[in-house]
């Protein structure tokens, strides 16, 4: 460790941001003072940086994470931060921020262009290529329309409300369930409280996926409560795949009580090829890419620079991580 009246700054690049502009290091440098260190460096190399570090732009596992002894606050490059969930960082006092509620609108984007592939019949037409003028009857007889239908979204964030609001532009009816105390949205009908749960998925005919995953999340959609959507539901799932149970989410699919899922994620990720997932054909899958946006780097960049101006001042942080609750 040195010596250094400074601040030592920390950023590890990764999948949603893998480089930074000269620019945005500068800004960085003159946010953290002109004491200020600023390191660039892949994950193992870190490990030779890390012991005086004090703040960090990146994701630290439990191997790195014990050797950081003056790290006051981390702000992670993934929306989710399920992957910090380990006891010592939890019970230490180093605060975690993320880009909460700047990841909306891309995984909205994603979700209702997953759900169209459904309703409209576009994956089926696409995979049958030519061969669809020959199919037009019973791709036409499969279509629906989202006029009327009622969406529920399981978690009013940042992605919750960006998708209420793209669901309420197609005329649908738009209902939300969250375990907290969330302000409310315009044509949006909110229940707070698990307790609600079962009325809530008997009410949904599409259900969005848009919570984190927790202890409380994970394998929630079991068979018994995939069995309380109305018939004929759809599942869009662009945030934890590990929030389903896979053999239950199968079998619905095959019942056809689940009319058909968009997923992003899965509950194994990659998804093996023996899993019965790829072969139904009332699912559409993507590779866990709901993440990508040409705005997502710069708005992690811009809060990281924002927040390190607070930092520096004393200010509460935007973004700030509950690590009790994982979100």
């Amino acid at each position: 460790m040195t010596n250094r009246t400074g601040l030592k700054i920390m950023f590890i690049p990764g999948l949603t941001l893998p480089a930074m502009a000269d620019e945005d290091l500068d800004r960085i440098r003159r946010a953290a003072g002109a004491d200020a260190q600023v390191v660039v460096c892949d994950y193992p190399s870190a490990e030779e940086h890390i012991e005086d570090v004090d703040a960090l732009l990146g994701i630290i596992g439990q191997k790195l994470f014990s050797r950081a002894r003056r790290l006051k606050w981390v702000q992670s490059i993934s929306s989710g931060v399920d992957s910090f969930m380990y006891p010592e960082f939890i019970n230490s006092p180093v605060i975690l921020t993320s880009e909460k509620g700047l990841v909306g609108e891309h995984l909205a984007d994603h979700s209702f262009g997953l759900l169209l592939m459904l309703t409209r019949k576009l994956a089926a037409a696409h995979d049958l290529g030519a061969a669809a003028w020959q199919h037009r009857p019973e791709l036409r007889a499969d279509e629906i329309e989202l006029t009327g239908r009622t969406m529920g979204i399981l978690g009013l964030g940042g992605t919750g409300r960006a998708m209420a609001r793209r669901a309420l532009a197609f005329g649908m009816q738009v209902i939300a369930l969250d375990r907290d105390p969330v302000a409310g949205m315009a044509g949006v009908d909110l229940v707070i409280g698990q307790d609600q749960l079962e009325e809530f998925l008997a009410a949904t005919d599409v259900l969005a996926v848009c919570c984190p995953l927790t202890s409380e999340t994970n394998n929630l959609l079991d068979s018994a409560n995939l069995a309380r959507l109305k018939p004929g539901a759809f599942l869009i799932n662009v945030t934890r795949g590990e929030i389903m149970v896979e053999e239950a989410l199968v079998e619905h699919l095959r019942s056809g009580h689940l009319r058909g899922a968009g997923l992003d994620v899965a509950p194994r990720e990659p998804l093996p090829a023996d899993s019965a997932l790829w072969q139904l054909p009332n699912v559409v899958m993507s590779p866990h890419t709901a993440g990508a946006s040409q705005f997502r780097a710069q708005r992690n960049i811009d809060r990281f620079v924002s927040n390190l101006e607070k930092f520096v001042a004393g200010e509460p942080l935007d973004g700030i991580i509950d690590k009790t609750l994982g979100y």
